[in-house]
């Protein structure tokens, strides 16, 4: 089943680990390393990064939709 993440991107639900946050020095650390490594899909389209999404495949997706509202959406 599709997903609405925002501004018209989708994700499959079964393919989705977690959604977290998008705070601290962790996180930063983490994208940057997979932003080097092109495993990091920006899905905001120019907005504020508000949750990150964890696929299977080991990307992350970036969402401006807070992850509270993206939990709801998955479930």
């Amino acid at each position: 089943m599709l997903v609405n993440i925002g501004y018209g991107n989708s994700v499959l639900r079964e393919h989705v680990i977690g959604v977290i946050r998008n705070d601290g020095a962790a996180i930063r650390r983490y994208r940057s390393m997979l932003k080097d490594s092109h495993k990091l899909i920006d899905a905001t389209c120019g907005h504020k990064t508000r949750s990150i999404i964890i696929m299977v495949s080991d990307h992350i997706i970036l969402s401006a939709i807070a992850p509270d509202t993206l939990e709801k959406r998955f479930e």
